[in-house]
């Protein structure tokens, strides 16, 4: 019972609101967060799409190893690892279980094992790469390559919202609740509570929906007040806007060792397949 109040605590609404504020804007005194966002994305367009070509079982080890390091060092959060590993174990487990279960021997078992581990690779390449910007510094780095300005404002947007969202989520949440009559009884492996909850659930995100318009529209008078649809077909506030973005050595260095890294990883496992 202890083991579950403690889980039950750190999946409160709050505690979830945090790790989204801290993953978002928690990060920014690492070694990660203080590189350029264009060298972030260069680096994960190559770990985010080599290992789907790369079938060497020693090569894939060292490259989920260099993940896990730069996922350390990015001070991920333990909800995004959390999802991360249960939904990798979804993916990947029930095949495991589907094979072994209808005869699969070790035959069976291994290309399913490389098939996750290629999946974590760039599951933590993705996490560490975009773990490391705030929203402002991904949305001026997408803005800096020539992503449309509409999306670039967007993912910012979308960061800014998210936790405001899913606050107003559980306030209606409640007020359901508080209104509403829970069942006397909770019947067999609790279905009536869960029924009971899945439905009110369902029925707090209409007022959100509506909710959400009618903030949407405030925020867009705000914005076009502000000169915000200039700013979009402004060559010179874009300039302004991007002059902070830099190639500095820690670019140039964490690019170098990353290839470097990768080479040393090719040169040994052809040593392995020597030996």
């Amino acid at each position: 019972m202890d083991i579950a109040r403690r889980l039950l605590d750190k999946l409160s609404v709050e505690q979830i609101k945090i790790e989204l504020l801290n993953t978002a804007y928690g990060n920014a005194d690492t070694f990660m967060a203080k590189l350029d966002p264009r060298t972030l994305f260069a680096w994960y367009l190559f770990f985010g799409i080599a290992p789907w070509f790369i079938h060497n079982e020693t090569v894939l080890l060292g490259l989920f190893v260099f993940m896990v390091v730069t996922t350390i060092m990015t001070k991920v959060s333990p909800l995004v690892i959390t999802i991360l590993c249960f939904g990798l174990l979804s993916q990947a487990g029930y095949l495991l279980v589907a094979s072994w279960f209808f005869g699969g021997n070790w035959d069976t078992i291994m290309p399913l094992i490389i098939l996750t581990m290629k999946l974590s690779i760039i599951s933590l390449a993705s996490v560490t790469a975009f773990s490391a910007m705030d929203p402002e510094k991904l949305s001026d780095g997408l803005l800096s390559i020539g992503a449309p300005q509409q999306l670039s404002f967007s993912i910012a947007y979308g960061y800014r919202m998210l936790p405001s969202l899913l606050e107003e989520y559980h306030h209606i949440f409640l007020s359901f609740r508080l209104r509403g009559k829970a069942p006397d009884r909770a019947g067999l492996l609790y279905w009536r509570s869960v029924v009971y909850f899945a439905k009110i659930a369902v029925l707090s995100f209409y007022p959100l929906l509506l909710s959400t318009a009618k903030r949407a529209r405030t925020t867009v008078e705000a914005l076009e007040a502000k000169g915000f649809t200039y700013s979009f077909h402004s060559p010179e506030v874009k300039k302004i806007k991007l002059a902070y973005l830099k190639f500095t050595f820690r670019d140039a260095a964490f690019i170098l060792l990353s290839a470097l890294y990768v080479t040393l990883l090719y040169w040994s496992s052809e040593f392995v397949v020597l030996l």
